[in-house]
């Protein structure tokens, strides 16, 4: 197995093909004043289509993997955003001075374009024999060596850009990632949903409990905060005339960083006038059986060994139902704040002192049934205390018609029969207030602006919103959220010269 470079064979390796590159630029062909290389094929077509265009004249181009054997014959494995093909480079084919130029400038990592004819080699390999190969970009770090590859996984993160060429696995999860997005999209415009788009800038925050992040604007002279969720504006889209809206876009959260949380992500909203939470639910449950269908060709997904069915009708179930399945406690009998905190401290589950008789429910249900919900499942009546933009349940009118939707334990939509009494909806802000007052740094303000469209009439509407990047995590099987995000969030190298920790990094 080869060994790593050491840090003075790379210093090494770098004066090396600097000296290439000086030597093809006082020669006249500097590799970086192309402009443009025409291709007419992809390398994974010239695999496909072989008996179309076995003889032909190709123009392929891409980065150099490998290359192999010296004197008059190479061969070389170039890379395109497709796949590999074999490149077969002969001094009699050639030429001898572009051969011999060739071999004294090529490494491996360099860019190139190749015109040549494709062929199968003697041992049965598809290939292109090489009638011209130009180096479009010179690669002046090498490559990470190819038996330990990019394989460190804080490396892969940073720079995304080599994880992707050494890592065939990863640029896929990017390509189904694009096709779940096109799908979603799919979905919802055959539904006769509108896109649209709304403001990243708020001058407050809302929508949800999540601690924003507070940027400045210096005209105006007052703090904004980016978005931490889509809802309001896209409700007053409602009251507009829209009966039917959605956005895909980025929200920002300034809080903690795990396998499911990342301060940027993808998330889903739409809203649709005259339905209900019931609506919401079969649209849901519609949406993701489509876009498994599309994207995988199948509504079976396997996730940490275990197989979820989406083609199946999703499970049905309350909180307290839930709570009381499998921690034995029935919610529905607790008419006391002093009760729930009893029965909190019955069963070492640590609450504040802010905390009110839902928050508490809350709180079992993440302790002992979060986790048992594996199979797709609608949780459904959540508590008006958790629940500030839901409408109240008409016959429970201390739940409201909510649902999550949870798979494998984690939460993937969220979605209401939208709170539209305006009156109702101040009183829950003014709480909502009040507890960021008492030190709850995710609850929401007053917003007026709000209210006042509220106030001209916001009719029946179901809205659900959800985080693309976990449906993505779903349906490719990815562990972490930051392998779904070609650019996660990630830690400064603080006190390193970070170009040259990459440079170093990459062997």
């Amino acid at each position: 197995m080869a060994e790593k470079a050491q840090p003075q064979e790379l210093s090494e390796i770098l004066k090396i093909r600097r000296d290439k590159l000086e030597n093809m630029q006082k020669q006249g062909s500097d590799p970086y004043l192309h402009t443009r290389f025409d291709v007419d094929i992809k390398a994974q077509e010239i695999l496909e289509r072989f008996e179309e265009v076995e003889g032909k004249e190709v123009r392929v181009a891409g980065r150099i993997m490998s290359r192999r054997g010296m004197g008059k014959v190479a061969f070389m494995d170039l890379q395109d955003s497709s796949g590999r093909v074999q490149i077969y480079a002969k001094i009699d084919v050639m030429g001898e001075e572009s051969y011999k130029a060739l071999q004294a400038s090529l490494d491996i990592g360099d860019v190139v374009g190749v015109k040549g004819e494709v062929f199968r080699t003697q041992r049965g390999e598809i290939s292109v024999k090489a009638l011209e190969l130009t180096i479009l970009s010179k690669a002046l770090l090498p490559l990470p060596e190819k038996y330990h590859g990019l394989t460190n996984t804080d490396a892969r993160y940073r720079q995304r850009y080599l994880d992707l060429i050494m890592n065939p696995e990863v640029r896929e999860v990017f390509v189904k990632r694009s096709r779940i997005i096109s799908a979603i999209r799919e979905y919802l415009d055959g539904q006769d949903f509108l896109e649209v788009e709304t403001p990243v800038l708020h001058t407050q925050a809302g929508g949800a409990a999540a601690r924003p992040f507070i940027t400045h604007h210096n005209t105006l002279n007052m703090e904004m905060y980016l978005r931490i969720a889509l809802e309001l504006h896209l409700k007053r889209l409602i009251v507009g005339g829209f009966d039917r809206v959605y956005e895909m876009d980025r929200v920002f959260r300034n809080e903690g960083m795990d396998t499911f949380h990342n301060p940027e992500y993808t998330m889903l909203e739409f809203y649709q006038a005259y339905t209900d939470i019931n609506g919401m639910m079969d649209q849901t449950e519609g949406l993701i059986r489509f876009v498994a269908h599309k994207v995988l060709g199948t509504g079976r997904v396997e996730r940490d060994g275990v197989e979820i069915d989406l083609d199946k009708p999703f499970a049905r179930i309350s909180m307290s139902e839930a709570v009381k399945q499998y921690a034995g406690v029935d919610f529905t009998k607790v008419e006391s704040l002093e009760e729930a905190r009893k029965l909190a401290d019955q069963h070492h589950i640590e609450y504040e002192q802010r905390h009110k008789k839902g928050e508490i429910l809350n709180l079992f249900f993440e302790k002992y049934c979060e986790e048992k919900l594996v199979q797709p499942t609608f949780l459904t009546g959540h508590p008006v205390d958790i629940s500030p933009l839901a409408k109240k349940d008409p016959e429970s009118p201390e739940y409201t018609q909510r649902f999550e939707l949870f798979i494998c334990g984690r939460e993937y939509a969220n979605a209401f029969s939208e709170l539209n009494d305006p009156m109702d909806q101040r009183q829950r802000f003014e709480a909502q207030a009040a507890q960021k007052a008492a030190g709850d740094d995710e609850a929401c303000d007053v917003d007026e602006d709000f209210l006042t469209a509220l106030e001209y009439g916001l009719p029946p509407t179901g809205g659900m919103g959800m985080g693309v990047d976990r449906l993505v995590m779903l349906l490719t099987g990815a562990a972490s959220i930051r392998d779904v995000l070609l650019f996660p969030t990630m830690k400064t190298l603080d006190g390193v010269n970070k170009k040259n920790d990459v440079s170093h990094k990459a062997v």
